[in-house]
């Protein structure tokens, strides 16, 4: 387990003391999850928070016609939606699948919820780890009522650099509210 890659997507959202990082470090579990795998299903039981070293993840659902929709998406150095916004009951809300191969560590979501009570360094880290869930969704839900689809491309472009050519177009289509079809012919117009 890469130590300096932890703690550099943990100071990305907090800055952490090294007596704190290793109490961290003690629940820590390496995860490699190869390209296509659900790792989390939705009504699965999910007991995990996930920290995404390297690869991209997706959450997705299946609408009432079958489709799947891409909810959010996750690249390296990135932790995965908090535990508490994606299951309730104990219960997954949300299926999530590597769109690449993965490399991630996962940590008892009910051991770092008494590691926040215990530390404040850690209550502060997940409240910004929230903050950031919740401004990437708020953005995005006003983005797919408020722009054009090919704004929404452009802002995907600066959010996801690299993307574009790593995944498959349904996913980013799907991603951006618009059909496969529709995503091809703005990718012509904007290259």
């Amino acid at each position: 387990m890469n130590e300096v890659e932890i703690k550099s997507v943990i100071e990305r959202y907090s800055a952490i003391s090294p007596a704190s990082y290793e109490e961290f470090l003690k629940g820590l579990e390496e995860l490699s999850v190869s390209k296509g795998t659900d790792f989390i299903r939705k009504d699965g039981r999910e007991f995990y928070e996930y920290i995404i070293l390297d690869g991209i993840c997706r959450s997705y659902l299946i609408n009432p016609s079958g489709d799947e929709v891409t909810i959010s998406l996750f690249g390296d150095q990135s932790v995965l939606s908090p535990y508490i916004t994606r299951t309730r009951e104990g219960l997954s809300t949300l299926n999530f699948q590597a769109i690449t191969d993965t490399r991630m560590v996962k940590f008892s979501a009910s051991d770092f919820e008494e590691l926040m009570v215990q530390n404040l360094e850690f209550r502060e880290w997940g409240n910004e780890v929230l903050k950031h869930e919740l401004a990437m969704k708020v953005s995005r839900e006003i983005d797919l009522a408020s722009i054009t689809a090919k704004e929404r491309l452009f802002k995907f472009r600066e959010l996801f650099p690299m993307f574009e050519n790593l995944i498959p177009h349904p996913i980013i289509a799907s991603y951006l509210g618009i059909t496969n079809v529709s995503l091809s012919r703005l990718r012509k117009t904007t290259m």
